[in-house]
């Protein structure tokens, strides 16, 4: 409590401190440099200097009196962290509260107060634990954080964790899922149907959904509900495609159940991210590095998370530790391992993270540093390597000129379907904007996996849950990149708001009329319903439809 009380004292946007704010935006207006206005008006306390959230307050202040005009690139040098909303959206994360986890594997932490394989002091969950984990109170409070420090909250991808979602019953999932959007329109609805609606015109719309869950839950008919509820992307933990080392660590499915899945999404638009974890019990480093190139033939995510294991005290893994079954690598091991499949992955692939967020003071033995990305990408420059996944090739705050950009199309076989991942690139090779476009193919499986047998039965099951996709080519997603900006706001040297997302659908639109199809479909956000009415698609029961 004496912390918390601390905090509050500490942050407290005091008339004297935003006095100081207040001299520090006038220097920075008449050219200083954030660092040089903030030394010349220390805290008059001996504090050093002032934090950035009171400066951001008092640029809202001075906006809204009218004694200064409204400044991106002012509001841009004063804004903290701003590689959170660098790639174009802001992420709003909450959790789910505690359920019974279909699962049995052996190197999930459990703590009975938190959904299965969550820790109450890892910085998502530690948010949704001091909320009750309310999703109204989650969301609400994450929105006035980032107001606080200067992010734009227009465009929200919701992000919803806390295990197996499927598991959990489905009048909770719609409940949770409302609140969540009650938060963002800052209006209390009757049912989620009418809390989507506002949405689609709220000052804070949801332009993405994302769930996660098992690869042995995905089944037509749970991903046409999940399209109700306004899921756009889901999250599978993989952990493995090698057969032997899901059965050794009891997770429940099989490399076959993953392959199936993840084909599945695709012939719904969804995109996808798989969850991979090196150093499983049965694994080694050479293991690992051949299980890694299975993640391209076939199962193809857009994007990944690498999650090296962490041995815990309360995961049963620790067990075999202590009984010498299981030993973790060196921190050079997994630095080498990491260094050597990071610049295999293609550039359709976007690597999320490279260590799950787990305090330190947990990993009883094996890796506990959170450098893991960095000390990996050290390590691939003195070997004279480069990545290029998305992550490493976004423009983020880059200057873009759209007569520089080139349209590159990069076709690539997935099983059940032939991919085209159309981007916008740099000179310089960076991303400004991409768009995935899916068209369902089943020779495409031959070229790159072997699917079960019955999968072709369960492609046309899904064709019966979800018949307005029979014979359409899929818009999987529109993304273009740079700083978050307001909704139809601009901003010089931006990529956003120009035109570039127009472009890439009347592109795909005409690749996939060359291929013979008449429809094309869209995967839409709650948020994005209107931009995709406004070029010409219609709504349909759980997809935008447009005839080419």
């Amino acid at each position: 409590m004496k912390d918390k009380e601390k905090w509050v004292k500490d942050h407290a946007l005091t008339p004297q401190k935003l006095e100081i704010a207040h001299h520090i935006l006038l220097d920075m207006i008449n050219g200083s440099s954030l660092g040089a206005a903030q030394r010349r008006h220390p805290t008059p306390d001996g504090a050093g200097y002032l934090a950035k959230h009171f400066i951001v307050a008092e640029y809202h202040n001075m906006v809204e009196s009218g004694a200064l005009e409204e400044s991106p690139s002012l509001l841009a040098s004063i804004r903290m962290k701003p590689v959170r909303t660098l790639s174009g959206v802001t992420t709003v994360t909450v959790l789910t509260r505690s359920h019974p986890c279909p699962g049995d594997c052996i190197f999930c932490p459990t703590d009975a107060r938190m959904p299965k394989s969550y820790l109450p002091d890892e910085p998502g969950a530690a948010r949704a634990f001091e909320n009750d984990f309310d999703p109204y109170r989650q969301v609400k409070a994450r929105l006035d954080s980032l107001e606080a420090v200067g992010h734009p909250t227009d465009k929200i991808e919701l992000l919803i964790l806390g295990g197996t979602w499927d598991a959990y019953p489905r009048d909770y999932q719609a409940w949770f899922i409302q609140r969540c959007l009650d938060a963002m329109n800052g209006a209390e609805s009757a049912n989620l149907k009418l809390a989507q609606q506002i949405n689609e015109t709220a000052n804070h719309r949801n332009v993405g959904l994302v769930i996660e869950t098992r690869p042995d839950y995905i089944q037509p008919a749970e991903l046409a509900w999940l399209r109700s509820l306004g899921v756009t992307k889901i999250q599978m933990g993989a952990q493995s495609l090698d057969e032997e080392i899901l059965k050794k660590n009891r997770r429940g499915h099989t490399a076959a159940q993953t392959l199936a899945a993840t084909s599945l999404l695709r012939a719904a638009g969804y995109k996808t991210v798989l969850h991979w974890m090196p150093n499983l019990l049965g694994a080694t480093p050479e293991s690992d590095r051949t299980d890694f190139v299975r993640l391209w033939q076939g199962y193809c995510p857009d994007e990944i998370k690498i999650y090296p294991t962490q041995l815990l005290e309360t995961a049963e893994l620790y067990r075999y530790w202590q009984n010498g079954e299981y030993q973790p690598y060196t921190m050079e091991e997994l630095i080498s391992l990491v260094a050597d499949i990071k610049p295999t992955v293609p550039i359709y692939c976007r690597i999320n993270r490279i260590i799950r967020d787990i305090p330190s003071h947990h990993v009883v033995t094996g890796n506990r540093r959170t450098s893991l990305r960095q000390d990996a990408g050290e390590e691939m420059t003195r070997r004279g390597n480069v990545c290029r996944c998305i992550r490493c090739r976004e423009v983020r705050g880059q200057q873009v000129e759209t007569s520089d950009l080139r349209l590159d199309d990069f076709i690539y076989d997935a099983a059940w379907a032939q991919e085209h991942f159309l981007q916008y690139v740099t000179p310089d090779d960076h991303i400004a904007g991409y768009l995935r476009l899916s068209l369902p193919d089943r020779a495409a499986t031959a070229r790159c996996s072997r699917l079960p047998v019955e999968a072709a039965a369960v492609q046309q099951d899904l064709l019966k849950a979800m018949p307005e996709l029979e014979g359409a080519a899929l818009i999987r997603e529109v993304h273009v990149y740079g700083q978050s900006l307001g909704v139809g706001e601009e901003q010089s040297g931006a990529a956003q708001h120009r035109g570039l997302g127009r472009q890439l659908i009347e592109r795909a639109g005409e690749i996939a009329r060359e291929r013979g199809f008449s429809r094309l479909a869209v995967i839409s956000a709650i948020g994005t319903r209107l931009y995709y009415e406004h070029r010409g698609f219609e709504r349909g029961e759980l997809y935008q439809i447009k005839k080419i």
